[in-house]
């Protein structure tokens, strides 16, 4: 089992996220993992930097930790070509520690390429050519590709790793987990449903397993959740809302009569760590073994504390 942070991209600004990075680091955890949006969630969490950059500034200001995209979309706001160079070059920067979290994407980011988003499955075959255009690339050499979707001209990526980067590919549901396991090194989910794992499996999958655990930390429950419903409330919509509205503002309407009782419910909050440890539990019960928390609490320095002197020696027992 690794353990990595969420870098919530959407909460802080760049440098910030760099500053939580290192001292993710130094506090012991095994990776970091960050989101890949143009724009945030809601119009109050702020923030939404252009991920690569940060990645690569990351990778410079540290030694050891694993970098993660928690996940890309490679097939509107981005051509699948600019995704092969972008993690090639992180994987060179970084001396091999980067993933490449994969998905096929939300309206919120791809939208605004001025582009329709087009209905799931559309943008599952898609991202199987885009993958597949991906692999190709890393093969070396000039290369081309004629999808029914993405077309890649006489294109070579010349700075490219010894050893590719390994690709996560997210799924919600069985179609996704088994382009996971035709054309990815691993799985990336948010829900820890192990209908996912052995699916993946079932179609001859291998390779670490993504989850994401929700939590809120704080000095008591009440104080966690009520940060968490501030600029976590769109959580509790499911993916089926998440990956459909265009705009921060359409979040804010749609997660408006979310209650302090239903964060309570979605994360664990407060400070007992006896319930962060049933939590990972049960992702790990699941059949996940790189977990990520994702802090939605007020103070992210009292969780990295927190984390440090109570949680870690825990969680690695």
């Amino acid at each position: 089992m690794q353990l990595g942070l969420k870098l919530a991209a959407e909460a802080f600004g760049p440098k910030e996220l760099v500053r939580q990075a290192v001292r993710a680091e130094q506090v012991g955890f095994d990776f970091v993992e960050m989101s890949d949006h143009f724009h945030p969630w809601l119009d109050n969490q702020g923030h939404s930097p252009f991920a690569w950059t940060v990645l690569g500034t990351i990778a410079a200001r540290t030694e050891k930790i694993g970098l993660a995209t928690g996940v890309t979309c490679p097939i509107i706001r981005y051509h699948p070509a600019i995704i092969a160079q972008a993690a090639a070059t992180t994987a060179l920067v970084s001396d091999g520690r980067f993933t490449l979290g994969i998905g096929s994407g939300e309206r919120l980011n791809e939208h605004v390429v001025g582009h329709e988003f087009p209905p799931v499955l559309i943008r599952q075959q898609m991202l199987r050519e885009a993958l597949e255009i991906i692999r190709l690339l890393w093969r070396g050499g000039y290369r081309n590709y004629y999808g029914e979707f993405l077309e890649l001209s006489d294109a070579r990526v010349f700075d490219l790793p010894e050893t590719p980067p390994v690709i996560a590919v997210a799924a919600g549901g069985p179609s996704a987990a088994k382009i996971a396991a035709e054309l990815g090194d691993g799985l990336f989910a948010t829900e820890p449903d192990p209908a996912l794992v052995q699916a993946f499996e079932r179609e001859g999958g291998s390779g670490p397993r993504y989850i994401e655990v929700g939590v809120a930390y704080a000095d008591n429950d009440r104080e966690g959740a009520e940060a968490a419903l501030s600029t976590n409330r769109w959580m509790t919509g499911g993916w089926k809302v998440m990956s459909e509205l265009p705009n921060p503002a359409n979040f804010d309407a749609a997660s408006s009569t979310v209650r302090t009782e239903d964060m309570l419910d979605s994360l664990v909050c407060g400070n007992d760590p006896q319930r962060y440890v049933g939590a990972v539990r049960k992702a790990v019960d699941a059949g996940f073994d790189h977990i990520v928390l994702m802090n939605a609490g007020p103070d992210i320095d009292a969780f990295l504390d927190f984390y440090s002197s109570e949680l870690q020696p825990l969680l690695r027992s």
